[in-house]
């Protein structure tokens, strides 16, 4: 019985990470969860054991910048996130533009018309990073 393999998107902030997932054959993300980096004892175990767990073989992690496409202290952060974490969990880790993803996760979460928090605003940007992710992918591959 063959595997499904899937890709683990993160949107990486400085208080949590959201987590969405998505198999490499029907490419479609989907939100997953979100981790506390609070209440993280180690956050890059805790996405490693999570990315074992989902038999992942990439990750794709949010790139922030400025509203100009310049980088920031947090693209900075994000890009020694992604670092630390492919030495910890041995898969390839891509980076992927973040544009206004909280602001499109947020605005899904207001259509669906159900009470949310700041967390799920997290796992749905990570889907939708991972989403953009994906069709970049996709449009590489039919080059």
């Amino acid at each position: 019985m063959a595997t499904t393999r899937n890709v683990i998107g993160l949107d990486v902030g400085d208080r949590r990470v959201g987590v969405a997932i998505a198999s490499l054959e029907a490419r479609m993300a989907s939100p997953l969860l979100t981790i506390d980096r609070q209440v993280s004892d180690d956050i890059f175990l805790e996405i490693s054991e999570l990315l074992k767990k989902h038999d992942a073989e990439v990750v794709v992690v949010g790139l922030p910048r400025d509203m100009e496409g310049r980088e920031t202290a947090q693209t900075r952060s994000a890009r020694d996130f992604a670092a630390t974490l492919e030495k910890s969990c041995g898969l390839p880790v891509h980076m992927q533009d973040e544009a206004a993803t909280s602001i499109a996760a947020e605005e899904t979460l207001k259509e669906l018309g159900k009470p949310y928090q700041k967390g799920d605003i997290d796992k749905y940007a990570a889907a939708i990073i991972l989403d953009d992710w994906l069709a970049n992918a996709v449009q590489t591959e039919s080059k």
